[in-house]
């Protein structure tokens, strides 16, 4: 039985269905896509209806509960192509490093506003000059009296045209992990500049931009756990479920990507007969039917390790690294099957092809993983 089927879990599937198909409608996300930004009333529509803390701890304006209703939203975006909306970021990668480690005054000031859409949060560790490489981070914060002053700069930042805090990941000591601390800036601190809004080839509702932080003051109140040095042991400790999220996001993508060809081939016909008699079509399809079903096992596992508190950084990784790798070489191999159609905007599987290509980047490149798990042979 699939952790996933529960009579809770299907009711709240079903409440995210409804909101969704209301509020997100196709012509919604069309929109979106081409403004290459989801409006800001829809993040508020969406924290009034519980999806943004679904996870927080109830006194801070969440829900209380755990993962497994973080993975039906994700499954539910995917089934409408909605990967663009930064909810992943916002709510499952960045809300619970505040709901982990914030002091008992951060989460009071900051947690009930990220929980109802009125505080969209990003999560700022990539620079020019570091990607996966966290400890190559040059991002530097210096203490001035009762602040932190904050220079420096980061690139490919998600939600990064809307958030209003951005977790920064800055250099507060020497070189090295213990150097690193996580400090939340607010986005109306003066020296805190958005750059331009990346023009990417897929997920084209996220808004990703690069952020400069020029002689950014802010109060020491903001440094995330109100101890130095701590940043980099938070990163990693949180980088299982962030890497599990990405492999949903990717899963139900591939699904998508299943269900749309079956159906094209099911219409289409060559030669006289629909494309899924013959059997070419039939073999590709079966092979990726088998690929998603394997990867939907061991994703729901690592749910199950991950409510339990078990899930360590190299299933984790394991996760990502397959179904992410899975997913893109399937979509590729479906939109073989839709022809020249598959080459056109306007069919969904064109679109999936450009959004999946930056699930075997993002969250760490599948060539981190390989080494991650590799230190374990």
């Amino acid at each position: 039985m699939s952790i996933l089927d529960t009579e809770e879990l299907e009711m709240w599937r079903a409440s995210v269905s409804a909101f969704l198909d209301a509020e997100a409608p196709p012509a919604a996300i069309e929109e979106w896509g081409r403004a290459k930004i989801v409006p800001r009333d829809f993040w508020r529509k969406a924290g009034a209806m519980g999806l943004l803390g679904a996870s927080m701890p109830e006194e801070y304006g969440g829900s209380g509960l755990d993962f497994r209703y973080e993975a039906v939203v994700i499954d539910e975006l995917g089934r409408r192509g909605l990967e663009g909306w930064g909810f992943v970021v916002h709510s499952v990668i960045a809300a619970p490093y505040f709901a982990e480690y914030a002091t008992e005054e951060q989460k009071r000031h900051w947690l009930p506003a990220i929980a109802n859409g009125d505080s969209v949060l990003a999560i700022a560790m990539t620079e020019p000059g570091a990607g996966s490489d966290l400890q190559g981070i040059r991002t530097r914060a210096v203490e001035d009296g009762d602040h932190w002053v904050i220079d420096g700069q980061k690139t490919f930042i998600s939600n990064g045209q809307t958030a209003d805090i951005v977790l920064v990941a800055c250099r507060t000591g020497d070189e090295g992990a213990k150097g690193i601390s996580l400090i939340a800036v607010e986005a109306d601190r003066e020296g805190f500049v958005r750059g331009r809004n990346l023009d990417k080839i897929g997920r084209d509702a996220q808004d990703t931009s690069e952020l400069f932080f020029e002689g950014v003051r802010v109060p020491k109140e903001n440094l995330l756990g109100g101890q130095a040095g701590r940043g980099f042991a938070q990163l990693m400790t949180m980088l299982p479920q962030e890497r599990l999220a990405i492999a949903g996001m990717g899963l139900a993508m591939l699904e998508r990507a299943l269900a749309e060809t079956i159906a094209y081939t099911r219409e289409r016909k060559a030669f006289g007969k629909p494309l899924l008699d013959f059997q070419n079509t039939q073999f590709t399809l079966a092979e990726i039917k088998t690929q998603a079903v394997v990867a939907r096992a061991f994703y729901e596992q690592c749910i199950g390790k991950l409510v339990a508190g078990q899930l360590d950084p190299v299933t984790a990784s394991m996760a990502k690294l397959w179904i992410t790798e899975s997913e893109v070489a399937a979509i590729n191999r479906c939109l073989q099957l839709f022809g020249g159609y598959g080459y056109m905007n306007e069919y969904p599987i064109a679109r999936m092809y450009r959004d999946a290509r930056i699930d075997t980047i993002h969250g760490g490149a599948s060539e981190i993983m390989k080494l991650m798990i590799a230190r374990t042979l």
